[in-house]
Order: C-alpha cells, then sequence, then structure tokens
C-alpha cells in the first residue's frame, strides 16, 4: 500500500536505534532513545498559500533529515512503522 501525504505532511521511516555505544557499550531495547533520523518516503502538495497557489516542498523523496524525537503522528502501515509530520517539524536535511 502506498501512503500519500496531504498538504505540507511528509511520510518518514525512521532509521535504525544505536544497538552500541561509541564506548562499546551494547544497549538493551528499553535504554535506545527514539531514533532522530530518517529517510522522506513522500511529500504531499505542499503548503496552501494567501492566493491559492502551493509552496513547494524543502524536501524531496529519499532526503535523510533529522526531526525532534517526539515530532509526528506514528502510524503502522503494512507492518511497517512510519511518522506522519508537518515539514516544519523537520530540523535539517543530512548531506
Amino acid at each position: 500500500m502506498k501512503l500519500v501525504p496531504l498538504g505540507e505532511k511528509v511520510v518518514i521511516r525512521r532509521l535504525d536505534a544505536e544497538e552500541i555505544t561509541s564506548g562499546g557499550i551494547v544497549l538493551p531495547d528499553s535504554a535506545r532513545e527514539k531514533p532522530r533520523q530518517g529517510r522522506v518516503l513522500s511529500v504531499g502538495d505542499g503548503r496552501l498559500l494567501g492566493d491559492g497557489t502551493r509552496a513547494p516542498h524543502e524536501v524531496t523523496d529519499g532526503d535523510r533529515v533529522l526531526f525532534t524525537p517526539y515530532g509526528g503522528t506514528e502510524v503502522n502501515i503494512d507492518g511497517e512503522e512510519l511518522l506522519i509530520m508537518n515539514e516544519s517539524e523537520i530540523l535539517a536535511v543530512v548531506t
């Protein structure tokens, strides 16, 4: 199933959480933080402007992005956990 966001919404797949710290300590699932990075899967049409046109998105499909740890709405589609969030909740694009 394909998920197509509306307006200024963006669909993101979180990247895997770190399992080992930089010091070599293996973290159990309960101690891991939610990943704050993800990959953009699809974008909506853009934010509706006052004159009726749409503003283009600053991110595109495939971009690796940083976002707040509790941003967006989690959804489960075909057994895969995805995030739907406003483009304004994305902090940066990782290049």
